[in-house]
């Protein structure tokens, strides 16, 4: 009796930890591929906005994708460090470190320019960079392109009691300036034409950037075997009918290859990214 009941056991049990192995395989085989995107703007705008790329990615792959994005581009960088996405779309700076420091193989950029301004409100008193004395300037994190590109800019003008806050979004830059809350604010000059009309006729544009490495599609060195049929993919979403509305809708003219050098031009700011992250800011 107790070794038919201890050998019923045994099958019960062999016959649970197949149901789980077998489930944990099923789970493994539907997990979604992650596409992370930098946070210049809200989560809701974005997942919104990256809508059309993940369906053309979806049908190239024939299985599931998410788009996921962080808090902020620290996080993000963090999170893309931690292998957290298969492919990680983020400013050149960001991308030139995940290239180097964790084997993210690049894919393609956008055709239009990608360049950083500080605005201001067009009706306030800081119209010029030395009005800017002594007042506070908003970033969006410590190691975003847009900031680190103020920040760069604000040294040189040796502006004495500069005080750096960060948020958000290029939205929330908006807001707080025009209330009245800070003196000016960074963001991409994309983000400052996706503003609300009403919004873009109160703010100044004080400073702009020259051209640098925006938006690049990274991908992990996991899904190296991908990368020339993604590549594929997104060029060919990009002749499609919904491709030119989504780049017509975001103003970013097209897909194009990226450079290994001019990646490498962003090092420097790279570098500063690396050193937030190991600050643990």
């Amino acid at each position: 009796m107790t070794k038919r009941l201890l050998a019923g056991l045994a099958v019960l049990c062999s016959a649970l930890l197949c149901g789980l192995a077998t489930s944990a395989t099923a789970l493994a085989a539907e997990q979604a591929f992650r596409i992370g995107i930098a946070p210049h703007t809200s989560a809701r705008v974005i997942i919104e906005q990256y809508q059309p790329v993940r369906r053309a990615v979806e049908a190239a792959l024939g299985r599931s994708v998410e788009i996921v994005t962080a808090p902020d581009f620290t996080a993000f960088a963090r999170r893309a460090m931690d292998q957290d996405y298969d492919i990680a779309v983020t400013t050149g700076h960001q991308a030139e470190m995940l290239r180097k420091d964790a084997g993210y193989l690049p894919l393609l950029t956008y055709k239009a320019d990608f360049r950083a301004v500080v605005v201001t409100s067009a009706k306030g008193p800081y119209q010029t960079a030395a009005s800017l004395a002594g007042t506070t300037v908003l970033g969006l994190s410590p190691s975003s392109l847009v900031t680190l590109w103020g920040q760069h800019w604000l040294a040189g003008q040796k502006l004495p009691g500069i005080q750096i806050r960060y948020v958000s979004a290029a939205d929330s830059v908006a807001q707080l300036i025009l209330a009245g809350d800070a003196s000016a604010g960074f963001m991409s000059l994309a983000n400052r034409a996706k503003l609300a009309p009403e919004v873009q006729a109160q703010l100044s544009t004080i400073a702009e950037s020259r051209p640098m490495a925006g938006r690049v599609y990274m991908l992990n060195n996991r899904q190296a075997a991908l990368a020339e049929p993604l590549r594929k993919a997104l060029f060919a979403f990009g002749e499609t009918a919904e491709g030119k509305a989504y780049f017509d809708a975001n103003q970013l003219g097209g897909y194009r290859a990226v450079t290994d050098e001019e990646l490498e031009a962003m090092e420097p700011l790279s570098d500063e990214v690396r050193s937030v992250l190991k600050a643990g800011k």
